[in-house]
């Protein structure tokens, strides 16, 4: 039989990924990264995937979910979604250019809403 394979996330940096991989192997799901060891300039976009078996999807999302650091303004308060006011929301960077590829940190922030999925500039 063939094992399916869900991707919980993808992380720009392989040591954002073992906090989420502990969480989940001492809860007894199995966990599998995918281009922990390739170059971002490789792979720009996907970064480092953790993946669980599709069985096992339901309880590592919940789990993640638990973890997950989500993003806060300049004066430490949960981001608001504008679209749905959900306060679950993460830091994205579009990184479209290859200078953005190289220098991320010169990309203008922005939030993508976990809920809705909206994509926001800060305000």
């Amino acid at each position: 039989m063939e094992e399916k394979f869900y991707v919980i996330g993808s992380f720009e940096f392989a040591a954002d990924v073992q906090i989420l991989r502990g969480k989940l192997e001492s809860e007894g799901i199995p966990v599998f990264i995918r281009n922990e060891n390739t170059l971002n300039a490789e792979n720009p976009r996907g970064g480092v995937k953790l993946m669980v078996y599709s069985k096992d999807k339901h309880s590592a999302i919940a789990i993640y979910n638990e973890i997950r650091a989500y993003a806060l303004d300049d004066e430490g308060n949960p981001v608001v979604c504008p679209n749905c006011k959900a306060t679950k929301s993460e830091t994205y960077y579009e990184r479209k250019s290859i200078f953005h590829k190289l220098f991320p940190f010169f990309e203008r922030r922005k939030y993508k809403c976990l809920n809705c999925e909206i994509i926001t500039k800060p305000e």
